[in-house]
Formats: structure tokens, sequence, C-alpha cells
């Protein structure tokens, strides 16, 4: 999103000649006046630094243009154009921040339909998807053929559970570019959502028959299903890999995957992981396990009893959060839909919130920083403050609901933090034997921000740590943590599944057991598996691979179970 400007400064930035003042976006214009001895006025001079701040920008001299950005501020406090470049200065990397400026450059200017765009934009990169979709709805009735407020839109909505509105906008975006190359997988994902896999799969072939994104398009495909006989897609697959080679990373990758699913699906075992690991040596990111298990060291060391003794009382007594944490893959989306068959619970699928505000509170990684400081010296007020934004934040998902879960698997690294501010919240952890977790993983399609996946040894050490951090959060807190094993729940899914409601403090009811029936969108990549009754198959799938994971299970050492 930083690199895309409205048009009038998108065409400005192609003049090579001396450059004239920045061209504005609709109705953003600057007066034209000069002083008196002949000099620039200060908007003429808040004009030309804005320009330059564009072409550094452009040649990727972020913190240059941003210096520029401030010096117009200091003149003039609320500039919408410097607010504006600001905020697309650091999208990519603090979306909060940066929709914090769109927001004051679309105050100036209410209806600018770019300001609402980029502000919409950021707060779906943030994960907060109410704001989004308020904000590009206002962007498409300013202007209704803006086509990537439409796509934003329909994203926002997908991930929010309103697939039926995400399809009303990807549908408007055919009428004005029948050929859009997003948008045919933006309506399969949010027909996948509902469980209208075979609508999904027509899609995705009509977007491999017109060429639009085929390798995504490939692999979206092949997750609509599962496959009994070889499709034709495969033979298609492979001929696309052939001819893409290594010139397309990302491609290669995607194919590579869809490939793997087929013939694992085929059981055509020897194929598959042949495939898979192809498709990782394209993986973008590489973990640095000495960098977390550092991470780790740190985390256990702030949060530890004395701590939380020093922190009694803080936070909200809620009983309504409910946080499902644990690997990915180890069954975190069954376990929320289960909870959320009950009449009681809402499941709000994903989200970022939490982790918005551990960032807040100094939990991540910086230079020059003590991981966690803030954390320390938190007081009572702060942390109140802290919960009751969380708690505004899940009531925009259910006004009502006495239990709304949070299913963000990564949560498990900040479950001291949860303890802190939600004394009263249920934490179910979700547990698999550690050889099929960590393969689901590897043969899943997670996003680039799971760097653990995309090497098989790298992959057992990354679980290594998280099981020394779970441990460490069961001990800290005795009774607190409920631990959901996808095995318990396979072989007797009625008695773990009683359990688990129990937890949560409500009565059973008979809905649970029928989770695959449960209307609504489901958002997380399982979701095909997620609408089928339990099954037993992919218990011990990773011993169908044999040798060609032992990476794997030297890195997990005494936590794999042969």
């Amino acid at each position: 999103m930083n690199n895309r400007l409205p048009p009038a400064w998108a065409k400005h930035l192609k003049t090579q000649s001396a450059p004239p003042k920045v061209p504005h976006p609709p109705k953003a214009g600057l007066p034209k006046r000069q002083s008196s001895k002949g000099s620039p006025s200060r908007a003429q001079a808040d004009d030309m630094l804005l320009r330059q701040a564009l072409e550094l920008q452009k040649a990727g001299r972020l913190p240059e243009a941003e210096e520029l950005c401030h010096r117009v501020l200091a003149r003039t406090p609320e500039h919408a154009l410097a607010l504006y470049i600001l905020g697309t200065l650091g999208v990519d990397f603090d979306a909060e921040l940066a929709a914090k400026y769109f927001e004051r450059a679309a105050m100036q200017e209410p209806n600018n339909p770019y300001y609402r765009l980029s502000l919409g934009e950021a707060w779906l990169k943030a994960g907060d998807f109410p704001p989004a979709i308020k904000h590009l709805q206002r962007a498409c009735e300013l202007k209704p053929d803006l086509v990537d407020a439409l796509c934003g839109l329909g994203q926002a909505c997908t991930k929010f559970g309103k697939a039926d509105m995400a399809l009303a906008a990807y549908n408007s975006v055919l009428k004005i570019n029948n050929n859009h190359p997003e948008v045919r997988l933006g309506i399969a994902r949010a027909l996948s959502s509902l469980g209208r896999m075979d609508e999904a799969a027509a899609c995705l072939k009509e977007a491999v028959d017109l060429g639009l994104n085929i390798p995504e398009a490939y692999h979206a495909f092949v997750n609509t299903r599962k496959f009994s006989s070889e499709p034709i897609e495969l033979k298609s697959i492979l001929v696309e890999l052939d001819r893409r080679a290594v010139v397309d990373a990302a491609g290669s990758y995607e194919l590579h995957m869809a490939a793997g699913k087929i013939l694992t699906d085929l059981k055509r075992f020897d194929d598959a992981i042949d495939h898979y690991l192809k498709a990782k040596t394209f993986a973008a990111q590489k973990l640095d396990i000495a960098a977390y298990r550092k991470k780790v060291d740190l985390l256990i060391e702030l949060f530890d009893a004395e701590l939380l003794a020093a922190k009694a009382g803080f936070g909200a007594p809620s009983e309504v959060p409910v946080f499902v944490v644990g690997m990915p893959r180890s069954g975190t989306t069954l376990t929320e839909q289960i909870c959320s068959s009950h009449p009681e619970v809402h499941g709000a699928g994903e989200l970022a919130k939490l982790r918005r505000i551990a960032i807040a509170c100094g939990l991540h990684e910086e230079v020059g920083r003590v991981l966690g400081e803030p954390v320390k010296s938190m007081t009572i007020g702060q942390s109140q403050t802290l919960a009751q934004d969380y708690l505004a934040h899940l009531r925009q998902y259910s006004g009502t609901a006495r239990r709304i879960v949070d299913k963000m698997p990564h949560n498990f690294e900040l479950v001291g933090l949860i303890a802190i501010m939600f004394p009263n919240a249920r934490i179910v952890h979700c547990k698999r034997d550690a050889i099929d977790n960590c393969f689901s993983c590897f043969t899943s399609n997670l996003n680039e921000t799971h760097d653990y996946t995309s090497d098989l040894h790298d992959l057992g050490m990354y679980y290594r740590e998280y099981d020394r951090l779970m441990a460490h959060w069961k001990a800290l807190l005795p009774g607190r943590i409920f631990e959901n094993r996808y095995e318990d729940m396979i072989s007797d899914q009625e008695g773990q599944s009683r359990r688990l409601i129990d937890h949560l403090g409500l009565p059973w009811d008979d809905a649970c057991l029928r989770f695959f029936e449960k209307e609504g969108s489901v958002r997380t990549i399982s979701r095909w598996q997620v609408r089928q009754p339990i099954y037993k198959t992919s218990v011990k799938r990773w011993k169908n691979y044999g040798d060609r994971i032992q990476p794997l299970i030297d890195a997990l050492g005494d936590l794999a179970e042969l």
C-alpha cells in the first residue's frame, strides 16, 4: 500500500522535469499564493517538501521522507497530505500507528476516498476488522468504482465472518473489471468460509482458465476437497511448475504445495513429500532459533510468581474472554467450533488485538529495549484500561454472548499477560502428538510469519521452545489452563467436549457434538476439516512418510512419541 498513491500523485511522480508543486488527491488543493517579497508562501514551501518526501519514499529513503513530513507538520500541524504520507511510510511497520495518521488526514478531508481507503486498509492490516469495514464502506460510498476499496471490503468482511457482505463487494468488482486478478480468489475464500466448497472450486477453475493468479488459485482449489482419484488438475499443476521453473519463487511454492496436497490425498506419500520439501526451498523466511530461544528465556524470566503476586487484582474480573492457544494445526479451530456451537458462546476467530496490546507492553524484540519493561511498571489503572480496551474489541463480535473465544494460536506466548489482564478468563491449550502437529504445520499453507515451518529440523527445535514455555505457564498457573488434547477429542468426543464446556463454566448442550452442522463462517485454513464429523485419519499420519521426516524427529528428541 505504501507505493500506491492517488492518481494525481502517481501522475506527478512520472514527471522528469523540474518539479512543480505536488498535486493533491481529489479535493485536497492548496492555496496558490506568493508572499509579497516573491519568496514561496508557507503552502508552497510545504508543497515542495512533500514533493521531495515522495521522491525519497520512491527511492526507499523512508527516514528522510519522514523527517520532511514532520517539518511540514511543525509548521502546519494538521496538514492532510503530510499526515497521509506519514501513514504510507509506516503502514508496513506499525499499521495501527499508520491508521492514526490516516485518521487525522481523513478528519481534515472527510470526503477524500483515498484517505478512507488507506485508513480502512491499515486497520485491515492490523487485524481490526470492524473499523476496516467502516472506512472501506465509506470509501466505496465516496467513489463507487474504487476497486481497491471494494476488494479490501471483501477481504475485511470475510475475515470478520460476514462472507455474504464480502460476496456482494467482490461481485461489484466484477461489474467494473471482470478480469481483476484478485477478485475470484477473494470470492472463493468467502464461499469456502461458508462451506460452499463446490462453488469455490468452480470459481477457482475459472480463475485458472482466465490465467489469473494461477499458482494461488490451484493451491486454493486443492484445499476445497479431498481427492480419491487423480484429478486432471494435477497434470496441469506439474506442467505449470515446469514452465515456471525457479523464475517465480512464490508461484513455485504454491504449486509444489498444491501438488503435495493432491498426492497426499491419493496416498502417494513419497511423491507428496518430494513436493513439500521442494516447496520449502522457495520459502521467503528462515527461523533464527537462537533469537527465539532467547525470547522464550526472557518471557520465562519476566513472568514469574513474584510478578504475578505483585499484579494480583489487576486487570478486569470479566469471564467473557476465552483464549484458545497452542501450535497451529493442533486442533484450535476444532476446539473453537465445538465451543461456539454452544448457544452462549461466540467464536470470534483469530484476533490480533491481544498481540497489539502486547507490543504496547514491550513484549516484542526491540534493539536497546528490555523485553517487557512496561509490564513490570504497569499500574493497576493501566491494566484496567488495557483490559477494558480488549473487552470493547471483543464486544464488536458479540454484544450478548457469555463467552467469546479468541482463537489466536500464538497467544501461547502471551499467557502471562492474559493472567494479569484477565484473572478469571478461561485458557484452553490445544495439544497434539508432536510429530503429527509439526508435520501438519509443514504441509499447511501458513503465512510467512510462521518462519519456523520452512525447515523440518527448525520446526522441531521451535516446537521444543513452545513446549518449554507452555510447561512454564502450567507451573505458574496451576489449574488455570485446560489442556484439550486432540487425540482425546478423537477417541472420546463427548467426554472431552463435556470437560471442555465445563471448563468454560457453562451447562452442557448437545449442539456441541454437532459442531460440523454449525452455520456461519470459518476463517482459517481448517475450514474444510471442521465441517466434517470428527475423523481419525490425522492421528499418526506422519508414519506414512517414514525416514523422509527424520530431521524433524531428531530435533524433537524426547518429545517425539514414536
